[in-house]
């Protein structure tokens, strides 16, 4: 797990130097509109959507794929780093922002795959909460990196896209040079009475014949072909994992959360225009969701596992609500930066890993990339909705309008969320709890 951090962490490198800068190339360098911007924002966030379930798909079919998958990802990621170079109005920049989205959603299944198999029930915020930490120290680094090349060179933005393609190559190699192909997590146990387990199609296991059903004539049990190995993941057997009842709530709530979820870019963009940022310190915004995310990570994951993940996960999206409501206030004093940095770090602490913790509980082993992309699935395609629609409003009816909607859309997300809590959950660490 902490070698695959580690890749984590010099990928968020990479892609946090380009995101760090990419609003304001767009919108100042380049003249978009907020909604130009809000459609290749859409894109940078939402397209891997399109792709999370095949990556998924594939990382579940055969065995040691989930390192194989999320390899190509890292690298097709990489490779679109340099074209940024060369691209200068919205449709080559959409096609390769959407490239690199590509390259993003075929890694993020496998990865948090990796992750779940490699810890147990009881660990699987913490160890979430460890992966995340490490990712976002990357997110750390990375802004700052964009900002002292902004400040040092002539030609900013092509030596920041350079830079970035260079630390993404480097990630791509401690991924294929010291990430392991298999893990060793906790794995289901075989029954006492040593019968044999397989998947059914909707993912649930059950028993073949035990020895004590043998025929007596041929010392054989009846299909025992079929139950000595587990048919391979298909994508009918992954969607029908939303038959389930606990990942269908999940995947729901993520879902709504997502559509009244606005952009990092487009926060960034407001707090500059309320505070009147000079726009060379634009790409430290960046630093204080990173910081406050990476501070609250651990403590944040290691809380869901003991008071229970589905209460953590709400609170993080009552720390955003607390962030867009600040921005709303006539307050501009010193401290506002601070303050809505610091929510919404906190936001992402208590929502990003502990989800796929809360998912995890949902998901059978041999489906398990697949029942995470579903769920980031549903996640990405509402917030790239709401890019478009946020992107849309503020061109319209204005920035304030545009928050004033998001905030109440969110409360009201939150509160039908809060409806969909499991009744009786067992214990903390079964995710709805």
């Amino acid at each position: 797990m902490l070698a695959l951090g580690a890749v984590s962490l010099i990928t968020d490198v990479s892609s946090e130097m380009v995101t760090a800068v990419l609003p304001l190339y767009l919108v100042t360098g380049l003249g978009l509109s907020p909604l130009g911007f809000g459609l290749l924002d859409g894109i940078y966030n939402g397209f891997s959507a399109l792709v999370r379930l095949i990556g998924g798909h594939l990382a579940d079919r055969g065995g040691g794929r989930h390192k194989w998958v999320a390899g190509f990802g890292y690298a097709l990621s990489a490779a679109c780093k340099p074209l940024l170079l060369l691209a200068h109005t919205l449709t080559p920049i959409g096609l390769i922002l959407a490239a690199d989205r590509t390259g993003k959603g075929l890694r993020t299944a496998p990865r948090d795959a990796l992750i779940s198999l490699s810890s147990t029930p009881e660990t699987r915020g913490r160890a979430f909460g460890v992966h995340r930490a490490m990712d976002t120290a990357g997110a750390l680094f990375g802004p700052l990196m964009a900002f002292l090349i902004l400040r040092a060179t002539v030609d900013g933005y092509d030596a920041v896209f350079t830079v970035s393609f260079c630390v993404a190559v480097v990630g791509v190699l401690v991924l294929v040079l010291f990430v392991p192909n298999s893990v060793n997590g906790a794995r289901t146990k075989p029954d006492p009475d040593d019968a044999r387990t397989k998947s059914a199609p909707d993912g649930t296991r059950t028993k073949s014949a035990p020895d004590s059903a043998r025929s007596p004539a041929t010392g054989t049990a009846p299909q025992a072909t079929s139950g000595d190995t587990a048919p391979r993941p298909t994508l009918r057997a992954a969607l029908a994992l939303l038959a389930r009842p606990d990942l269908r709530r999940v995947t729901l709530c993520a879902l709504l959360l997502g559509l009244a979820t606005v952009s990092d870019s487009f926060v960034y963009l407001l707090l500059q225009r309320r505070l009147g940022v000079p726009d060379r310190w634009f790409a430290l915004l960046p630093l204080g969701t990173a910081a406050a995310f990476l501070l609250l990570a651990v403590p944040l994951g290691r809380l869901a596992d003991r008071v229970g993940r589905w209460r953590v996960f709400l609170a993080g999206h009552g720390a955003l609500l607390l962030a867009y409501a600040l921005l709303l206030t006539s307050w501009h004093g010193t401290a506002l930066p601070y303050a809505v940095l610091l929510l919404h770090g906190c936001f992402y602490a208590a929502t990003d890993g502990v989800l796929m913790a809360v998912a995890s509980e949902s998901v059978p082993e041999e489906l398990r990339s697949s029942g995470l992309a579903l769920v980031q699935t549903g996640q990405a395609l509402a917030r790239f909705v709401c890019s478009l629609g946020f992107g849309a409003a503020w061109t319209a009816w204005g920035d304030r309008t545009a928050l004033t909607a998001s905030t109440v859309a969110l409360a009201l997300c939150a509160l039908f969320a809060l409806t969909l809590r499991r009744p009786a959950p067992s214990a903390p660490s079964e995710g709805l709890a």
